[in-house]
């Protein structure tokens, strides 16, 4: 049986090249079990349990180069899972006196399991990493444009102004949101170590005096936490992280929505630093970060729901609720990996059109501002009559093409009022300034 090769990324665009891409792929995963093996072995040695030459040759063996991952691959399915093969080349690579040490006490899960923690861990430190450059450079760009007036718009419609600082100061407070929900989840990856069902009995039966004490001697060598129990069926980690992982997708979409609304030709309020190229028309600049940014938040909740439903994992190890998450959860990885590279690629080369905005906001000739004239007439007209007023008026604006400025400058009843501030968009602004301010605080 041939290897036919790993996945690169044909189709995949939006992980294809990214650190995420690297740190997820077959042969990190190859690592990774490779060095929950060998810790466990060096882990058994600092308890008394194996002796410090085991430990020591295991993890000299435990060298990714030496071992085929393609014939890993191809050897999994007799058993299910990858570990199966890996512990009898890693016994012999180790060899004849140090061999039996491998995976000693062991069973396929609980290296699986620790496995698929390094890979989360490495990948998320990744992460978290492209999230601080997108929150950083969203930051300059929230306070560069404080005071930068835009149209604010509901159900796709101008309702009333906002300002651009605010809205990138939101973006960035998702971001910190998907950051601190990250980094949660990062410091908690627990190291899985049971034993054929839980129960930690072969420890014991190799002479552990205190079997419990293992598994957080496991975790200080792996630099992850302690479970409280064995989670072989009590997901919460991969559970855990499948939010995460998809709450960080969709903070991130929402960026590249509001890129891809506020992007096009007939708006040109923003534009990304660096748009992609069409293979039939030369003049196109399309907005690609936003594009593969949008379609990894289309994905990834359907992903993070594969392992939420593995949440029903039967007795002390499920027959395909384990294995449904491993796919998944890697796409998921690498998914949001890639998101968030792009996010920061965005963030840092977003080119913003303060006149493009300024001009938006006249485009319906002062109805955008009817809310603040209805608090400001009121005093002088009557609520009932400067509700009747705006609503002729306004109804005038759109028949006649004449600003609503003009036609309230021939109402007698309005002789006297500063119509220039009551009517100008940029002085409607309310607290957005303030909140920007407010927002920009948050470290």
């Amino acid at each position: 049986m041939t290897y036919a090769g790993g996945d690169t990324g044909l189709l995949g665009p939006g992980w294809s090249g990214s650190a995420a891409a690297a740190a997820t792929g077959d042969t990190a995963y190859l690592r990774a079990l490779l060095d929950a093996e060998a810790a466990l072995t060096r882990a058994q040695a600092a308890l008394g349990l194996a002796p410090a030459g085991a430990a020591a040759a295991v993890t000299e063996a435990a060298d990714p180069a030496r071992f085929d991952v393609g014939g890993l691959a191809a050897r999994a399915r007799a058993g299910g899972n990858p570990v199966i093969p890996l512990v009898a080349d890693l016994t012999k690579a180790a060899g004849a006196e140090h061999g039996p040490y491998v995976h000693r006490g062991a069973t396929s899960q609980d290296i699986m399991d620790t496995a698929t923690m390094l890979v989360a861990a490495r990948t998320l430190d990744l992460v978290l990493g492209d999230l601080g450059r997108t929150e950083a450079a969203l930051a300059r760009t929230a306070a560069e444009h404080r005071d930068t007036p835009m149209p604010g718009r509901t159900l796709t419609q101008h309702a009333v102004p906002t300002t651009f600082g605010l809205k990138a100061a939101g973006w960035r407070a998702l971001v910190l949101d998907a950051r601190d929900r990250t980094a949660r989840v990062r410091a908690s990856l627990p190291v899985q170590l049971g034993g054929a069902a839980g129960t930690l009995a072969a420890f014991g039966a190799y002479g552990a005096a205190d079997p419990v004490a293992l598994p957080e001697a496991y975790a200080r060598e792996l630099a992850l936490a302690a479970p409280l129990l064995p989670w072989h069926t009590l997901r919460t980690p991969v559970a855990d992280l499948g939010g995460c992982l998809a709450f960080t997708a969709g903070a991130l979409g929402k960026i590249a929505a509001d890129v891809l609304t506020l992007s096009r030709t007939e708006i040109g309020e923003v534009t990304e630093g660096g748009g992609g190229g069409s293979s039939a028309m030369p003049h196109k600049a399309n907005p690609v970060r936003s594009t593969l940014i949008a379609a990894a938040a289309r994905r990834a909740p359907q992903l993070a729901a594969v392992l939420y439903g593995s949440l029903v994992a039967e007795d002390e190890r499920p027959a395909g609720a384990w294995h449904a998450e491993w796919e998944p959860l890697r796409d998921l990885l690498r998914t949001v990996g890639g998101a968030a590279r792009d996010a920061a690629e965005l963030a840092e080369g977003l080119r913003v059109h303060p006149a493009v905005m300024r001009e938006h906001l006249g485009l319906t000739d002062g109805l955008i501002v009817s809310e603040r004239l209805s608090a400001g007439l009121a005093p002088v007209l009557g609520r009932a009559r400067a509700k009747e007023l705006l609503t002729e008026v306004a109804s005038r604006t759109r028949t006649e093409h004449r600003s609503l400025r003009e036609l309230l400058s021939e109402e007698p009843e309005l002789k006297g009022l500063d119509l220039d501030d009551l009517t100008d968009p940029a002085r409607y602004t309310g607290a957005a300034g303030a909140l920007t301010d407010r927002a920009l605080e948050r470290r």
